[in-house]
């Protein structure tokens, strides 16, 4: 019984995780736009922030809660899983082209967040002041791409985001029943606010189920925290990523695929483990140290791919990727 409940807590709680980040996003963004707010750094902040904010919820909650095995293998699962599966399924629905700049500057400051991330963690812990770097690292990193992004545009036009862009649409044209009702009411400011409020209060409560679930899960099965934290923890975490990136493959729009996905990573370990860390530090285990390599070789590879004539992660690629994945997970129960 107590494994029944353990698994429906775990799948209420990623619903909770999924749901909350898409509300909190729309609520968030629909709040920039009001301010007017360019919608390019809606997109390196509020939407980056949103579909990681699945990741550092529940490494907080599970560092707080005394398991921080969970929230350390939850991040390095979730880069993994990001790289190897959800780039890999995408790549093969469409081959993924890869901007210029993610080039020049993702792909470094991601093998070198990867290998800092190690680094940290070779003395068995990860301390507050460590976690206080890769905070600021990531700072720095996005005002570094909001400036990079402003100057890029600064001879086009910014949209216009004047209040009467965002009236309600023509009777003839408004989407009916629940789904014309959300949309109208997106375009008031009081509901705005209630749905980010609601939308990071339910990514905290998916996160305290999930958590509670998998640890529950964990114990019952004898399978340690790590593998639970790399593995299922990882994958329910990274269910945004997986539907941006599949959907944006989907689309042809495939440099939104490489970009949410390579920036998801690069903050998982910049922001997130920072945060955690300098709230509480992380006790980083020896059996960490494959996973991290793994990282690293994950994020290498990725590079590698796009690297090559062409700068396009062909369908080819997306198979080599997800036989990596597949041969992770071999190599992790068969421990």
């Amino acid at each position: 019984m107590d494994m029944f409940i353990a698994i429906v807590l775990l799948v209420i709680g990623f619903v909770c995780l999924v749901k909350g980040a898409d509300w909190f996003v729309d609520g968030a963004a629909g709040i920039a736009e009001k301010l007017r707010v360019p919608t390019l750094i809606i997109g390196l902040t509020i939407v980056a922030f949103g579909t990681s904010a699945p990741e550092l919820a529940t490494s907080i909650i599970s560092a707080v809660d005394g398991d921080a095995s969970l929230a350390v293998g939850n991040i390095l699962g979730s880069n993994i899983t990001n790289i190897l599966l959800i780039l890999g399924v995408a790549a093969i629905i469409c081959p993924l082209l890869v901007q210029k700049d993610t080039l020049r500057m993702d792909f470094p400051v991601l093998l070198g967040a990867s290998v800092l991330f190690l680094a940290f963690g070779l003395d068995g812990e990860i301390a507050r002041w460590e976690g206080l770097v890769l905070f600021a690292i990531s700072m720095i990193y996005t005002v570094v791409l909001i400036w990079m992004a402003l100057r890029a545009r600064k001879k086009e036009t910014i949209p216009n985001l004047e209040t009467h862009a965002l009236e309600d649409p023509a009777p003839e044209t408004a989407a009916k029943g629940f789904k014309g009702w959300y949309e109208r009411m997106k375009t008031r400011a009081w509901f705005l606010s209630v749905l980010t409020l609601v939308g990071l209060g339910i990514v905290v409560l998916g996160a305290q189920l999930a958590v509670e679930g998998a640890t529950t899960i964990a114990v019952e099965i004898g399978l340690s925290q790590r593998i639970i934290g790399l593995t299922v923890v990882a994958i329910g975490t990274s269910l945004p990523e997986l539907v941006t990136a599949v959907v944006a493959a989907s689309k042809g729009e495939t440099d939104i695929a490489v970009g949410d996905i390579v920036g998801s990573c690069i903050f998982n370990i910049l922001r997130t483990i920072g945060i955690t860390s300098m709230i509480l530090p992380l006790d980083f285990e020896s059996a960490f140290r494959i996973d991290g390599i793994i990282a690293i070789a994950t994020a290498a590879l990725l590079a590698a791919l796009a690297y090559l004539p062409g700068h396009k992660i062909k369908r080819w690629g997306g198979i080599v990727m997800l036989v990596g994945f597949a041969s992770y997970y071999v190599y992790l129960f068969a421990l």
